[in-house]
C-alpha cells in the first residue's frame, strides 16, 4: 500500500498547560493553512490536511509543559495570503509576535513567513516559498 504523505516527519508534538485554550489556538489557526481536528484522545488532538501531522497534548507523565530553546515548529502555507492568514488568525487568538509576515532574505528571496508565541510560549511560523520565483532565480 502506497503512502502519499508527503512529508519526511510523521508528527510532532507540542506540550500545553492550557489544553482546552491551546486546541481552540490551533484549531483557529491551523485552519487558515488548510488544516483541521484529524484524531483527539483525552488530553490530546492531533491536526493536519489528511494525516494527525500536530499533535498539542497535555504532557504525557503529568509534569509541566516546557518550551525548548532552539525549537520551533514552521507550517507550510500556500501563499504570502495564508501567511498573512495565520499571522492575523494567531495574534487574535492570543498569540505573541515573534517576526511580522514578510519576506526573510536571509532565508532566501522566495520565501516569506511569520513568527510567533503560541499561548504556552512556544515559536511557531508559517512559510511560504515560491516556486516559480526559486527556478528563476536557478534555486530550484
Amino acid at each position: 500500500m502506497a503512502n502519499d504523505n508527503p512529508s519526511i516527519i510523521s508528527h510532532v508534538s507540542v506540550g500545553t498547560n492550557r489544553f482546552a485554550e491551546a486546541r481552540t489556538f490551533y484549531e483557529k489557526v491551523l485552519a487558515t493553512l488548510g488544516c483541521k481536528i484529524i484524531m483527539e484522545h483525552p488530553g490530546a488532538t492531533a491536526f493536519g490536511k489528511q494525516f494527525p501531522e500536530f499533535w498539542v497534548q497535555e504532557p504525557y507523565n503529568g509534569e509541566k509543559a516546557q518550551t525548548g530553546n532552539g525549537i520551533h515548529f514552521g507550517f507550510v502555507a500556500g501563499s504570502k495570503a495564508d501567511v498573512d492568514a495565520f499571522y492575523k488568525a494567531a495574534i487574535a487568538a492570543g498569540a505573541t509576535d515573534d517576526g511580522k509576515p514578510g519576506a526573510r532574505e536571509d532565508y532566501g528571496e522566495p520565501y516569506y513567513g511569520c513568527f510567533l508565541r503560541d499561548l504556552d510560549g512556544h515559536k511557531i511560523e508559517a512559510a511560504f516559498w515560491d516556486e516559480a520565483l526559486a527556478k528563476k532565480l536557478g534555486m530550484g
